[in-house]
């Protein structure tokens, strides 16, 4: 879910060009839960080898990631770790939904209602560890560093953004930026459309986030925008405060002093069930990885197709058609791999 703060937070357009040759970490979970929902067949089934593995998130993450690798951009995923305690307890609500949304898909499926069945099936998205682990396994073929976090993977990259050893934190939620990132980009993929709830298709952009900028048009400071998505819900309190959403927690931030003890008479006068602080601090302190290490090879194409393909049945002439294609436009702009360039 992660804080949405897309009403208020000042955006701008940018284009691929602008990213080539920059280093960009990405929130490996948020990318392979795009890949779940999205690809998938009508009736919300998800794509299977012949042996019934799901398949459907190396797909995305191969495809998006050698496109985005021949626009020149240098990536970095970051997977999460153990999530911090507030997290674990938020998850049993959503774990009670997805029970709730298998069960209508079931019951849509005994029905043939397709269009329920693949509104139901995106609702209750898993990933288990041999997912988890192949995932990294592939990234690592495709010559891409992989960090594991200790916690979170947002509170990382923002780290590793923070230390300019990227350029930019990529996710679609806006976590990054409580945790300090100074440049998010959303919308991180080729296909500039993407469905929304009801099947409806929208077009979207790249988009730019700047932190300092944010903060100044906004008019508050970090802890300022820290406490504002406190109010209106993170994945460490889903629901935030009832009836407040990101713009009136604009104006309530605005009012009280920027300290502990303004923040305090803040979600005093509010009357909040839960411990502010301990959210906050999840943003202001979280556990990372300080001795990471990002280093690039080039792309070990028998590796790549010792999992796509020998693994789990990917059409041998379609990864090969793209992985030909990557290498003849690396030869064309001179490039002589990833690797040369560190």
């Amino acid at each position: 879910m992660g804080v949405n703060l897309g009403n208020i937070v000042p955006k701008e357009e940018i284009k691929f060009e602008d990213l080539k040759n920059k280093v960009v970490g990405i929130d490996a979970f948020n990318a392979l839960y795009q890949f779940l929902s999205s690809i998938r067949g009508q009736d919300g089934s998800l794509l299977q080898d012949s042996r019934g593995n799901v398949t459907s998130h190396l797909q995305g993450l191969f495809s998006r990631t050698l496109n985005l690798m021949g626009k020149g951009i240098k990536l970095v995923y970051v997977f999460d770790g153990k999530a911090p305690e507030l997290k674990s307890q938020q998850r049993q609500a959503r774990d009670n939904r997805k029970i709730a949304a298998e069960h209508n898909y079931n019951e849509a499926k005994d029905e043939e209602d397709l269009e329920l069945m693949y509104k139901y099936s995106k609702q209750f998205l898993r990933l288990n560890s041999e997912m988890i682990n192949e995932s990294k396994e592939l990234i690592i073929a495709m010559g891409i560093p992989v960090v594991q976090a200790p916690s979170e993977a947002e509170g990382q990259v923002a780290f590793m953004c923070k230390n300019k050893d990227i350029d930019f934190a990529a996710s679609q939620d806006y976590d990054s930026v409580l945790f300090g990132a100074p440049k998010l980009i959303r919308n991180l993929t080729l296909s500039q459309k993407r469905k929304i709830n009801g099947g409806r298709t929208v077009f979207t952009f790249l988009e730019f986030v700047e932190l300092e900028k944010t903060l100044k048009e906004l008019n508050i400071s970090h802890n300022q925008l820290i406490v504002l998505g406190i109010l209106s819900g993170t994945d460490f309190n889903l629901k935030g405060v009832k009836g407040i959403g990101p713009k009136k927690a604009l104006t309530i931030v605005k009012r009280h002093a920027d300290s502990e003890e303004g923040f305090d008479q803040l979600f005093k006068e509010l009357n909040v069930d839960f411990n502010w602080k301990e959210v906050y601090n999840i943003f202001k302190n979280l556990p990372v990885d300080n001795n990471y290490k990002l280093k690039w090879n080039d792309l070990d194409e028998e590796k790549v197709k010792e999992i796509l393909i020998k693994r789990h049945d990917f059409n041998l002439e379609r990864i090969q058609s793209l992985l030909d294609k990557y290498s003849s436009e690396n030869k064309l702009k001179g490039q002589k791999g990833l690797g040369e360039f560190f």
